[in-house]
């Protein structure tokens, strides 16, 4: 009234007091009802300053009807710049003190950039902006149409600029918000950001996002799939329901990094009754809770059966397949690293041939239709008992095809994976939390990597293509140096590695990476193929080989030799039958069993362990 009438004479009218007091309780009851009161200045939001607008609104409004109702001297502009006024004093003030809480809010907090400005970007931005941790400083983004342009009050930049922006806000840390974006985008984004001072962590992928499993603002470090760069090929449902649904199918290891994988997704097939055969109590109570767990969420009509075994118990190998009726057998139990069977020769021969060679037999006698086993690219020309061990078991499976054609025999063959229990991926991170150094073998050492999702998808569409002693080989993609794996694994930490021994060698960085020289039976690279007579298969990544195998009668004679030498605990003996064998096996020359290597100490082995006898040849 004074701004309109210029003059305090209003004060002395009594309808002006009137109209005050109708209009006051009711937009104090209005502001209630729209949450006035009940808002944290620190945390109001548009929705906030909507309410404002709107109950302001109709206080304005009921200024007016109540003036013009009662013929009261208020001339009409007085409830607009009334309303005008008020979203000043009351909005203005809370703007403001939102402004001063957030920029003290901001001091202590980690300056990021978002790389992504899409709808996860600017959701992850929200969330940011309600925490006390971080605080965004601009976004990066590959669109170059988005180039130049601001969301939510932070600039767009070219990836180009990143380390400028990275210097002038002085930050640390990039939050990558692409969970759309395909493997291969996400290597390419971390090849361009592993070469700056940049720790790099990102958020959960969408369909984790959508599925209610994971939230925007849930950060994490970048996935082992990302240093890869390569997008898995969709499953043909044909083949991952082949010898699945509907069936009973047991999966041996079923406790392993590899053998749980394939129980996940054989889950999600609809065999009838899944059997789970592990000798680790703990490993098998874990998944068997988890697989429980995922049948009643997801309303599954499969019935799970735990067993604890062996697979060299003959009688209860034979009396599992016979009571629970299986159909399909994965055989993934077997011992896997390199360095401990290179020291236990004796367990990893008989758990890893003799325990396929008594699943194989008892799957024939129960009538399984499918048994496929899980093999390695260690079992290509082989330099440790380890691989040459499952290219026995390969031998084995190849013969049990050739004596008869009731149980279609198939191996899969393939590299590392990412992420298992003998991985080196868990190893880097573990010496890197703790300071360094991170050791590698040696410079030049390649392996070839697939995750186990995907290895665990392709093995079972491959045993849905086999004929009959088929030998299936995974395509791992390039293999991978492992010195280069470490080093992305240090820079994308925001530290630089440096090498301390080699030609690489130098002194300045955060993390050393140290070589410490090839273990006992390890390779530089590794194969896929002891021949090149590899043949392509209806699935991209997928090949099939036939390759050297030794008939039933010769593989029984030779087995029987094998297990003499084992029960003689004669480990010179067993290297030079495998070396017989058409394994491709060439061992070093030093002995590492650790039995062996303390008779060695007490006694010359030669005098003192049973000499063999006529080694068994292939071929006799």
């Amino acid at each position: 009234m004074f701004m309109r009438l210029e003059s305090l004479t209003f004060l002395g009218l009594p309808g002006v007091w009137a109209a005050l007091g109708l209009i006051l309780p009711i937009s104090l009851l209005v502001f209630v009802r729209l949450g006035f009161y009940r808002a944290v200045i620190r945390y109001i939001s548009t929705h906030f300053l909507r309410a404002i607008v709107l109950g302001l609104g109709i206080s304005a409004l009921m200024l007016f009807g109540v003036s013009q109702a009662l013929d009261l001297p208020v001339p009409r502009s007085v409830p607009a710049i009334y309303w005008l006024l008020a979203i000043m004093a009351l909005g203005g003030v809370r703007v403001v003190m939102r402004a001063l809480f957030a920029r003290r809010a901001q001091c202590g907090r980690v300056p990021v950039v978002i790389y992504g400005a899409g709808a996860s970007g600017r959701q992850l931005l929200s969330s940011l902006g309600a925490g006390r941790e971080y605080l965004p400083v601009a976004f990066v983004d590959d669109a170059r149409e988005l180039h130049g342009t601001t969301i939510g009050g932070l600039r767009v930049h070219d990836p180009e600029r990143i380390a400028d922006i990275v210097a002038r806000h002085g930050a640390g840390l990039v939050l990558l918000a692409a969970p759309s974006a395909s493997r291969a985008e996400r290597r390419a984004i971390m090849a361009r950001l592993e070469t700056l001072p940049l720790r790099v962590q990102t958020i959960p992928g969408m369909s984790d996002i959508v599925a209610g499993r994971a939230q925007v603002s849930d950060i994490h470090d970048v996935a082992i799939e990302d240093l890869l760069g390569r997008d898995p090929v969709p499953a043909m449902p044909e083949l991952m329901a082949d010898n699945i649904a509907g069936k009973v199918v047991m999966v041996t290891g079923a406790g392993g990094s590899i053998g749980s994988e394939l129980c996940r997704q054989i889950l999600r097939q609809g065999p009838r009754v899944l059997v789970l055969w592990e000798l680790s109590e703990l490993a098998l109570y874990a998944l068997e809770m988890e697989l429980r767990e995922t049948v009643e969420a997801e309303g599954l009509d499969t019935r799970i059966i735990p067993l604890m075994g062996s697979v060299q118990n003959n009688e209860r190998v034979a009396a599992a397949l016979h009571r629970f009726g299986v159909e399909t057998i994965y055989h993934a139990a077997a011992y896997k690293h390199v360095p401990l069977v290179e020291h236990n020769v004796v367990e990893g021969l008989r758990n890893n041939v003799f325990g396929t060679k008594v699943l194989a037999d008892a799957a024939i006698e129960a009538g399984v239709r499918a048994f496929i086993l899980i093999s390695t690219d260690k079992a290509v020309r082989p330099t440790n008992i380890m691989g040459a061990s499952k290219r026995l078991a390969e031998l084995v499976c190849q013969a049990a095809a050739e004596r008869q054609s009731n149980t279609v025999f198939s191996m899969v063959r393939f590299g590392n994976v990412l992420g298992s229990s003998g991985s080196v991926i868990p190893r880097f991170r573990a010496q890197l939390e703790a300071g360094g150094p991170i050791t590698v073998t040696h410079p030049d050492i390649t392996r070839y990597f697939m995750t186990i999702p995907e290895a665990a998808q392709l093995v079972i569409q491959a045993g849905a293509m086999a004929s009959g002693g088929d030998v299936f080989v995974l395509d791992m993609g390039d293999p991978i140096r492992i010195v280069d794996l470490a080093e992305r694994i240090v820079r994308l930490s925001g530290l630089e590695p440096y090498c301390t021994t080699g030609d690489d060698a130098q002194v300045t960085g955060d993390i050393a990476i140290r070589f410490t020289g090839l273990r006992p039976g390890e390779k530089l690279f590794e194969e896929l193929l002891i021949g090149d007579r590899a043949r392509p298969t209806v699935h991209p990544r997928i090949l099939t080989a036939r390759e050297a195998r030794l008939s039933p009668a010769n593989l029984d004679r030779f087995l029987v030799t094998l297990s003499e030498a084992c029960e003689a605990q004669n480990v010179d003996w067993l290297r030079r039958l495998i070396m017989a064998a058409p394994t491709g096996y060439k061992p070093d020359e030093t002995i590492a069993d650790l039995l062996w290597e303390k008779a060695a100490e007490q006694a010359d082995a030669k005098d003192v362990w049973p000499r063999p006898g006529r080694m068994l040849l292939a071929g006799e």
